[in-house]
């Protein structure tokens, strides 16, 4: 779904997302990807508002960020890659499904499976949740802090990650998103904790 390069994810990601999906000559709070322009390995569907619309391209932004989104992976591919993986590793893909954007694939103790993320009205869910969240962070980090561990901890691209990945791990567990504005530290390093404020 997301371009990769080198850019930063929210100069690429984001501007790339845009720019496929807002045709020139239509109104922009309703972008649509016409027939024939998306790749055979991804897919966008209507936006149902502007709304709608802001929190895609906000979520597209911090996907590069975590380290454990894998684009445009099959199913078969997700599995491969957690059968040898602890009960609980999970990553996050694209959906083949016209109707979902995310899926998210887990290793159980029956052996790997898909779920469907489903965004609907600002929301996201897990398929055949009543849970929703505003953000799809927050929707991967209430199921890793579940007592029922259905989700453990992300398998990710790179499994060496950098210090300072590190370092922003323990800020956010120690102190939480909302608590950025009052962590004594320059614009820059703000602006980096910012870019995926979560405790995956």
């Amino acid at each position: 779904m997301v371009a990769h390069s080198s850019l930063t994810p929210e100069n690429a990601s984001a501007t790339e997302l845009r720019r496929r999906l807002e045709p020139p000559g239509r109104d922009p709070s309703w972008p649509r990807v016409p027939h024939g322009l998306a790749s055979p390995d991804t897919h966008f569907h209507t936006f149902r508002s502007q709304a709608d619309f802001s929190s895609i391209i906000h979520t597209s932004a911090m996907l590069e960020a975590c380290g454990f989104y894998w684009g445009p992976l099959s199913v078969s591919a997700a599995h491969e890659k957690l059968r040898g993986e602890p009960v609980g590793t999970f990553l996050l893909r694209d959906s083949r499904q016209k109707n979902c954007f995310f899926t998210v694939s887990v290793k159980t103790a029956s052996g790997p499976t898909s779920i469907r993320v489903i965004f609907q009205a600002g929301r996201f869910s897990l398929d055949g949740s009543k849970e929703d969240f505003d953000c799809l962070f927050k929707l991967l980090e209430h199921y890793v802090s579940s007592s029922r561990k259905v989700l453990v901890a992300p398998l990710r691209k790179v499994r060496m990650r950098s210090l300072q990945e590190l370092c922003r791990k323990s800020i956010m567990t120690a102190l939480g998103g909302e608590s950025l504005s009052r962590v004594p530290l320059n614009p820059v390093l703000k602006d980096y904790l910012a870019s995926f404020p979560f405790k995956l």
